[in-house]
């Protein structure tokens, strides 16, 4: 739904939250006129977010904020980055990759780019011990649903043996670039292909004078060391959050908009979450053992 010229997007189910839909790619130029519409739209929600993106760091409204936290490459030059933002250790991965027989370079999104993707997709269901979003899509489905962006992409592929092992798809995001997919096949995973998929994003963000180069949330413990390793910072982004009902300021006040998760102390959540990966494995390992059967 847009409002003012602006796509909004609505999440969840108890607590209804509006959002830009591209708020990666947008500003809020007048969040003060894009509240008084929303209000009046005939959108149910209960509250409004929306943050302030890199590089302005510093609270300019007095909605109620909170921080959040995005990985990020402040990008002077590849040379920079390669002598100083990362290790030793690093860079030997970098070059590791190399010697292993990873090719990293630009791809173009053809058929044969896309068979590539889709085989990646289907290796395993799941991912970071969680069922993985694209595993069962066919050649089809991918390739419509990874053509909408291209124009704001660069593809960055990762090749062993002439076999698409790995890429990226470099979203320019106009003040930034973000790292929109970044995935490789477990079977290679003794590569380092991400390590290198990564240097050749820095290298063309330099190349493209591009200032800062996005890697998504901080917050994801899974892969912080991975982003740390690789040169990207915790960066603080103000977020707000602004209600638009009696209910939403409820919610807002008990603390409740994160819903059960942001009242869940941080240890528990971390054991639930281990929990959880421990049921996906079981699951997966159960369904492989009966198609052996078969």
């Amino acid at each position: 739904m847009k409002i003012d010229n602006t796509k909004i997007t609505i999440t969840g189910n108890f607590i209804k939250m509006a959002r830009i839909e591209e708020e990666w790619y947008e500003d809020v130029e007048d969040p003060l006129s894009l509240i008084e519409a929303l209000k009046k739209s005939k959108i149910k929600a209960d509250l409004f977010t929306f943050w302030q993106r890199i590089p302005e760091i510093k609270p300019k409204y007095n909605y109620y904020m909170e921080w959040e936290h995005i990985a990020v490459i402040p990008i002077k030059s590849y040379n920079h980055w390669w002598e100083k933002q990362i290790n030793s250790r690093t860079r030997g991965i970098i070059r590791k990759a190399k010697k292993n027989g990873v090719v990293v370079k630009e791809a173009e999104f053809n058929d044969e780019f896309i068979q590539g993707m889709t085989n990646i997709f289907n290796e395993t269901p799941i991912r970071q011990g969680k069922p993985f979003w694209h595993y069962g899509k066919d050649f089809e489905t991918v390739k419509r649903e990874f053509s909408k962006y291209l124009f704001r992409e660069d593809l960055i592929a990762a090749y062993y043996n002439d076999e698409l092992i790995g890429f990226i798809f470099l979203a320019h995001a106009g003040k930034y670039a973000i790292t929109s997919q970044i995935i490789s096949k477990i079977e290679h995973r003794d590569k380092a292909m991400n390590n290198a998929l990564l240097a050749k994003a820095v290298e063309i963000c330099d190349e493209k004078k591009v200032p800062y180069l996005v890697y998504y949330y901080w917050d994801d413990k899974s892969l912080t060391e991975f982003k740390r390793r690789n040169g990207f910072e915790m960066t603080a982004l103000p977020r707000y959050y602004i209600p638009l009902t009696t209910k939403g300021k409820i919610i807002l006040k008990l603390n409740f908009h994160h819903g059960v998760t942001g009242v869940l102390p941080e240890k528990l959540l971390v054991y639930l979450k281990e929990i959880r990966k421990k049921i996906y494995k079981i699951k997966y390992e159960k369904k492989q053992n009966i198609c052996k059967l078969k």
